[in-house]
Parts: C-alpha cells; sequence; structure tokens
C-alpha cells in the first residue's frame, strides 16, 4: 500500500506539473490571460487555464483507476481481502467515479466559460447546485449519519458541496492560496480516511495532494499562471467530495459523534473569509457576488506583508485548524472542546486583525 501511496503522490505531481507547463505555454500564445482589474491587487497580465491541468490530471488518474477495476478484478480482489473490504464495494465505486468526474468536467466547462466571458453569478449557481444533486444521488456523496431520509440527505450535502465550491471560488484571491489551503485541508481528509481503512478515499485525497502540488509549483508566488474560476470551482468541488466521502465517526465509538465536525474545523478559515466577506459586502450595500479586495489575505497585505507572507500566514492558520480537526475521532469530550476552542480562538485572531484594520481604504 505504501508504494502505490507513493506512485499515486509522485505520479500526479509530475503529471501536474508538465500539463501546466504546457497550458501555460498554450495560454500565452492564445492570449488567455487574466489582465489587471481595478478592484484586484494583480498588476500584471498572468496566464490563465491552471484549471484545465489540474482537471486532466484528475482525469487521468480517476479513468486509470477505473480501467483498472474493471479489466483487473482479480488484484482489486485480493487488495480488497488485504483490507477486509468486501470486493463488491471496489466495483461499485466505478459508477461513482465516473459521476463525479463528469460532475467535475462540467463545472470546468462553467469555469472556462465564466473566465472567458464573466457569467452572472445565478447561472454559475444553477449549474453548482445541478452539479452537486446530480453527485449527491448518483454517486452517493452525501452525509446520511444523522439524517436517515436520503432526499433530506442528499438536499443538505448539495448545500454544503456549493457552499465550498464557493468558498474556494473566493479564496482564489491571492497567488497560491486556494491550491495551497485545499493542500492542507486535504491532507487532513487523508489522514481520516487513512485511520478508517478508506481505499478509495485516501487515494482519491492523494491523487488530489499530487495535482495541486505540482501546480503550486507554477501557482506559488509571484504566480506564472492562474487557475482561474475553471480551477477554483474544480479544487472546491473535490475538496467538497473529500469532506461527503471520509468516515470520521464510527457507530461502536458513540461518545465520539463530535468527529463528524471535522470538516468545519478543517474548513474553518476559508468559511470565516467567505462568510465574513459576504457580510461585510452585504452592509456595505454591495452585491455578495461582485469581486473586491475585502478578503483577510488583503487586509493582512494591506498591513505590510509581502504576497508569499500573506499566503504563509494562512496556510499556517488553515494549518492549525486541520492539526486539532486530526484528533477530533481520538479525543474524548474534554479534549474536543479543547480543539473547537483553538479553532474559535484562530478565528478570533483573525477578526482582530480585521477589525484594527476597519480604517484601511478597502476597495470599491
Amino acid at each position: 500500500m505504501t508504494t502505490l501511496a507513493a506512485i499515486l503522490l509522485t505520479g500526479s505531481f509530475f503529471l501536474s506539473v508538465i500539463l501546466t507547463g504546457l497550458v501555460k505555454i498554450y495560454a500565452l500564445r492564445t492570449g488567455f490571460l487574466s489582465h489587471p482589474v481595478r478592484d484586484r491587487f494583480a498588476k500584471r497580465a498572468v496566464p490563465l487555464g491552471g484549471g484545465i491541468a489540474i482537471f486532466i490530471t484528475l482525469m487521468v488518474f480517476i479513468v486509470a483507476a477505473t480501467a483498472t477495476i474493471k479489466l483487473f478484478p482479480g488484484h482489486i480482489d485480493s487488495l480488497a481481502q488485504s483490507r477486509n473490504i468486501n470486493p463488491a464495494d471496489f466495483l461499485a465505486k466505478v459508477n461513482q467515479l465516473v459521476v463525479i468526474l463528469l460532475s467535475a468536467l462540467a463545472l470546468l466547462a462553467l469555469g472556462l466559460w465564466d473566465d472567458k466571458k464573466h457569467l452572472g453569478p445565478f447561472i454559475k449557481l444553477a449549474v453548482q447546485f445541478a452539479v452537486a444533486i446530480m453527485v449527491a444521488l448518483l454517486a452517493d456523496v452525501r452525509v446520511e449519519l444523522f439524517i436517515k431520509n436520503p432526499l433530506i440527505a442528499s438536499a443538505f450535502s448539495a448545500i454544503w458541496i456549493v457552499l465550498i465550491i464557493n468558498a474556494f471560488n473566493f479564496l482564489d484571491n491571492m497567488d497560491g492560496l486556494a491550491a495551497g489551503i485545499a493542500v492542507i485541508a486535504s491532507c487532513i481528509l487523508f489522514t481520516a480516511a487513512a485511520m478508517s481503512g478508506q481505499v478509495f478515499v485516501g487515494g482519491l485525497a492523494l491523487v488530489f495532494i499530487g495535482t495541486l502540488l505540482g501546480f503550486l509549483v507554477f501557482n506559488f508566488p509571484p504566480a506564472k499562471i492562474f487557475m482561474g474560476d475553471a480551477g477554483s470551482l474544480v479544487v472546491g468541488f473535490f475538496v467538497a467530495i473529500l469532506t461527503l466521502r471520509t468516515t470520521y465517526y464510527h457507530e461502536a465509538e458513540s461518545g465520539r459523534w463530535y468527529a463528524v465536525l471535522m470538516p468545519l474545523v478543517v474548513m474553518a478559515v476559508p468559511l470565516y473569509d467567505f462568510i465574513s466577506v459576504n457580510l461585510l459586502r452585504i452592509s456595505q450595500g454591495k452585491s455578495p457576488f461582485v469581486g473586491d479586495t475585502q478578503h483577510f489575505s488583503h487586509r493582512l497585505k494591506r498591513r505590510g506583508l509581502t504576497d508569499r507572507q500573506t499566503v504563509l500566514t494562512l496556510y499556517m492558520a488553515t494549518l492549525c485548524t486541520g492539526i486539532g480537526a486530526a484528533f477530533l475521532n481520538q479525543v474524548d469530550r474534554a479534549g474536543a472542546i479543547l480543539i473547537f476552542t483553538q479553532t474559535f480562538m484562530i478565528l478570533a485572531i483573525i477578526a482582530i486583525l480585521e477589525k484594527t484594520a476597519k480604517n484601511d481604504k478597502s476597495s470599491n
């Protein structure tokens, strides 16, 4: 299993590096660029299309996994038995992988269209909800632990998927930020999946991590390519998939129900940024769907930090909440309270920094 994990991680990393480099060259030649805009911090034209490389890398490994399951059932049977898993469970994942891949393709197309034509928010939300509902119903990507009705569970799961998609779409406001935080969150989720013996979820997480690390070679400040909406929608989608498919709680451990809150703790910083920015825009009489530079990352930069310092600060904040989340399924109630308290304190620090910056000049 260690060898397989290494192949998935390193293979996806190098393929992502190669594809991102090729997409960058193509974007420069075709003029597919992100140009400086008055209400953004970017001051130079940067190639777009990083999301294409991210999607193709994920597609290659998902298709390869699907083909392996179909063409080499004997190897799948031995792997399943070594992990005390019903071999039929592996075969049942094939259709789910296909639905997930087609859903990601739809979001990629939506994002590319938006990158070129700047679509209205309601069109984007409609497609996102359609994709989220399809995944919840057809790929069994939904929370079912405390919600027995499949339709209600699917509805809640679809809302969560759309929320995470947009959280990462909002988070993609500075070089390396969205991809880096997605890597950190996925590492924590991979740990939970591995501890629960979830081979497929763990494998998908490793491929996703390797893909994003390869993209970060070109996207870490100063970025040589942007993922664009095509990338942020796909990245947010896969993070949402991982949060819903990872097992955090086992009924035999009835006293540790709070482990199901792990995704909220892992995603605390991105969700705080998403919610606070929307509330701030609404309080100012602005549309929450119109971008600006009022994100926490922008406030940090206005206080004198460089792009790299800002991104690393948010990496560390996410890592702090994520490390605590990784232990939620192992600690008793008192330990869980400490983890939740730590998460609240980290968000409180962010809020204090934002409050002290309230007199800074905000963008329009």
